[in-house]
């Protein structure tokens, strides 16, 4: 396996969710973190909570190219996680505007194509991994939130075509989409969509948890990308999905 301490990683949407724990995880593992994200007082609370591990915050937009394209520069990477997404406004297609539909795409879509840019044109060093976090609603649909199904598949296709690129060039980089094939408990995004689509089916919201069996936590998600990252797991694809239960390829 390959040993993580001494290396470095960016993580966007470090603020939070998957996010957070990938940051805690790494930085716990010897990593040097650059924590992504737009609300500062929430990625200096992560800095603190990593304490004594190596946290460096940026606050910034993601979407931003030259941004990201800079603290890619700074950090030289061998593993980028990109957790950071639009937070979907949840409602029947009626309850949309096209600016709330489109926002998934504009914003989750954009940074995974930018930076996957960045990481072939630069090129990031042979043997790095970038990891983009999806969802399981890009399998089966998600009617209350908009465009955000369709771009979190188009996120699965992009990990694909990324790496076919990476591949052909011979640049020895990795590009993996990482799946959440359920949605994952005890985060903000989980709770809400939790709620919206147990009122939507007249449950309770436990009760609606109930169908996805084991619970997926983000620390779930963020062990698994750490599994993948050491070598400890070898995905057959560009497409892992995670559930309580476990990992499968795609």
């Amino acid at each position: 396996m390959k040993a993580l301490k001494g290396s470095s990683a960016i993580v966007t949407g470090a603020g939070s969710g998957v996010g957070r724990a990938t940051v805690l995880a790494l930085a716990a593992a010897g990593v040097r973190v650059w924590a992504v994200g737009r609300d500062r007082a929430r990625l200096e609370r992560v800095q603190r909570e990593a304490s004594p591990g190596e946290v460096v915050v940026r606050a910034l937009d993601a979407t931003d190219a030259a941004a990201m394209d800079a603290v890619i520069g700074e950090a030289e990477p061998e593993l980028v996680v990109l957790s950071a997404g639009a937070r979907a406004r949840l409602g029947l297609v009626p309850e949309q505007t096209w600016e709330s539909f489109s926002e998934p795409w504009n914003t989750d879509v954009k940074i995974a194509f930018q930076v996957g840019q960045t990481a072939l044109r630069r090129p990031l060093r042979p043997g790095s991994l970038v990891v983009i976090v999806s969802s399981g609603a890009g399998l089966g649909g998600s009617p209350l939130s908009g465009g955000y199904a369709g771009a979190k598949r188009m996120q699965m296709f992009l990990a694909g075509y990324l790496q076919r690129s990476a591949d052909v060039a011979k640049l020895g980089v990795r590009f993996l989409a990482v799946v959440p094939k359920q949605l994952v408990a005890g985060t903000e995004v989980g709770e809400t969509a939790a709620a919206a689509y147990a009122a939507l089916a007249g449950i309770t919201r436990d009760k609606f948890m109930e169908r996805f069996g084991a619970p997926l936590t983000a620390e779930g998600v963020a062990s698994a990308i750490v599994r993948v990252a050491t070598g400890a797991l070898v995905p057959e694809g560009p497409v892992l999905g995670v559930t309580g239960a476990g990992t499968e390829t795609l």
